[in-house]
């Protein structure tokens, strides 16, 4: 079995490399259509190769064939199937060998598609694709073969890492994964515009539901990351700046600006060669974060540790964003602004300011985040900058973003006359003042929160201006009611309201994230059964430690009565788990959780008179995060559904 996994890489290494020299050639000449379908029929082939060798490899985990030692080390007989199917990406080989899969079906989908514009650029766009595909295909069949079989057969393999048994497992790697390839597609149209000399907007034509999909799912991938470590590491929170977060993030940053930026182009003739950079660096970020994953140059419970790969990584790096920077250095004369910025008070000018904020917020990511590799490099000594750093640089650009998404809500084109800005701003304005002092005078004193959530209600108020000015118009012009005219308005230009409600999303989840970071409460306490500990209005009394045992695992349970205000509030059970295979014990943490707060409990550790030690949060509005990536996921959904083309006779 292991032999037909690995002869298909082998024959999916051959076809691509013969794909690429196809595409080129057909490329070169002009969408030849001999080369072009030869090259197609060798692309499908290497994705019908590469499927084979993804089914031989679920086929072994499901099968528990332990002599692969990809199989012995990462499952078990005892593994629930869901956890075994995730198991695919769950280690090094397995996670590239899913992510060859990907590329290539994306490849693939690609040269299926009917492009009404921008024909002749899909020949060269998948020469790049497959190029990158080759890559990954060396890294399988030379370095990290998961097809790589043990001298003995192991009579029961390691299992998961207990960290990892949870559901964010399943859905978690995989749309992190499909972010980071799905960036190769609007990077290799934009490669295939400079290639041949192209500087309309027909590569964003073909790139922009790529990108937009691929950022989505990308963030949906970040916030079930967030759901999971709130839920599982049992830490109280959900984002610690850990390099390999920062690694999802960073590539996700620099394609939100893109995603703005390319309505400027489009509509104005701007930023042409801004939204190359822009490309080309979140392609990049991408590789890069991958690159971090794998090579234990930084700390982190996310990374393989390191893996053999990186000469690899940094080598392919080093080809294709110098190559592509180069590329667009001799293409710089023929993507020259065809229009200039008249005035900073403008809807340009928020694009632009924008734009920087979040390639800002990118560098500071990235620097806080290589910070500990460059302090070694140049001064002999791994210097760590911690959660604080990150904090105090990106919480102001994150809120001026933020205020930014309101201004260029109701802001005018070209130059923005007083009457249009005292028209359109002033209420908000007010209402925003009026929240600052209502919250003053109810108590609040953080600074942020004093700041932050006025804010936000300036930015939903510039929001439903333009949703009820819409609507009423349309009610007016049609005679529908405003619920049909605005249900309708939104339908009417979905990638522009779709853009306000991800906005939405992102009110409501900083709402959750100010809560939750300015407000919370923390205790700690060491209690006998019978003995109680209080925290806000919560009072928590310690029931007794329990104890069970599975084939794989020893479990202590910690049970807390909890009353609020001397009311029953429920019965919280914590937990601590002891698996045989792996020596660090798992806490299974405690909620009772609302949308006002959640009372969270994490079982610290216990003795043998019984006596528990807790440690205990009230965490306000954490679940508005949550809520907020679901309304994210709907104004992507919105954005990306596609428009009704008219039909001609």
């Amino acid at each position: 079995m292991a032999d037909i996994g690995y002869i298909a890489l082998f024959l999916a290494l051959a076809v691509s490399v013969y794909s690429v020299i196809a595409f080129i050639v057909g490329g070169i000449k002009n969408g030849n259509s001999a080369w072009f379908g030869s090259a197609r029929n060798s692309l499908l082939a290497a994705t019908g190769l590469i499927t084979i060798a993804v089914g031989v490899l679920w086929t072994a985990i499901l099968t528990h064939q332990f002599n692969i030692e990809y199989v012995a080390q990462y499952t078990s007989t005892d593994m629930p199937l869901v956890y075994l199917i995730s198991t695919l990406w769950a280690g090094n080989d397995g996670s590239l060998l899913f992510w060859a899969w990907l590329l290539s079906i994306f490849a693939a989908i690609v040269v299926l598609t009917r492009h009404r514009t921008g024909q002749d650029l899909v020949p060269i766009a998948s020469a790049v694709m497959m190029f990158s595909l080759v890559f990954f295909l060396v890294l399988l069949v030379v370095v990290a073969n998961p097809f790589d079989t043990l001298s003995f057969t192991p009579l029961e393999g390691n299992g998961l890492n207990p960290l990892l048994e949870n559901i964010g497992m399943v859905v978690h790697p995989p749309t992190l994964l499909f972010g980071y390839v799905g960036f190769t597609v609007p990077f290799a149209f934009a490669i295939a515009a400079l290639v041949k000399g192209r500087a309309s907007d027909e590569w964003l034509v073909l790139s922009r539901r790529w990108a937009l999909i691929t950022w989505l799912i990308l963030g949906l991938g970040l916030v079930i990351g967030m759901w999971w470590a709130y839920v599982e590491l049992g830490w109280g929170g959900y984002w610690a700046w850990d390099p390999v977060e920062n690694a999802g993030l960073m590539p996700w940053l620099l394609a939100t600006a893109f995603l703005h930026s390319i309505k400027m182009q489009r509509r104005r003739g701007m930023f042409k060669v801004w939204n190359m950079l822009l490309i080309i660096g979140t392609f990049g970020l991408s590789i890069f974060g991958t690159f971090l994953t794998r090579s234990g140059l930084l700390s982190s419970v996310h990374t393989f540790g390191e893996t053999g790969l990186e000469p690899y990584f940094l080598t392919f790096l080093g080809v294709t964003i110098l190559g592509a920077l180069g590329l667009l250095a001799y293409r710089s004369r023929m993507l020259r602004s065809e229009t200039e910025m008249e005035s900073f008070v403008s809807r340009e000018s928020t694009f632009l300011l924008n734009n920087l904020l979040f390639v800002g917020a990118t560098i500071a990511v990235f620097v806080g985040t290589m910070f500990p590799a460059i302090s070694e490099l140049f001064g002999g000594s791994e210097v760590t900058l911690g959660a604080n750093f990150f904090n105090q640089v990106n919480g102001p650009i994150f809120l001026a973003i933020v205020a930014l998404a309101g201004i260029c809500t109701l802001i005018g084109w070209r130059k923005a006359s007083n009457s249009n800005l005292i028209r359109n701003f002033l209420r908000p304005l007010i209402a925003a003042l009026v929240l600052a002092v209502v919250l003053f005078a109810l108590g609040v004193r953080e600074l942020t929160a004093l700041a932050a959530y006025p804010l936000l209600l300036f930015v939903l108020m510039t929001i439903l201006t333009e949703w009820l000015r819409g609507a009423n118009s349309r009610r007016k012009v049609r005679n529908e009611n405003f619920i049909i005219a605005f249900l309708r308005l939104i339908w009417s230009n979905k990638p522009r309201y779709g853009g306000y409600i991800i906005h939405l999303g992102i009110l409501v989840m900083t709402m959750g994230i100010i809560g939750s970071s300015v407000f919370d409460a923390k205790t700690t306490a060491v209690l006998n059964e019978g003995e109680t500990v209080e925290i806000n209005q919560y009072a928590l009394t310690f029931d007794k430690l329990d104890f069970y045992t599975t084939p794989s695992r020893d479990v202590i349970t910690a049970g807390l009565a909890v009353t609020a205000d001397g009311k029953d509030a429920g019965h919280i059970i914590a937990e601590k788990i002891y698996h045989y295979s792996f020596a660090q014990p798992v806490t299974e943490v405690g909620i009772i959780g609302s949308p006002i707060e959640d009372l969270y409990v994490i079982f610290i550790d216990w003795d043998e008179t019984g006596a528990a030690a807790f440690e205990i949060r009230v965490i306000p509005l954490v679940l508005w995060v949550w809520i907020g990536g679901m309304i994210i996921a709907l104004g992507g959904v919105v954005a990306f559904w596609p428009e009704r083309r008219a039909v001609t006779a």
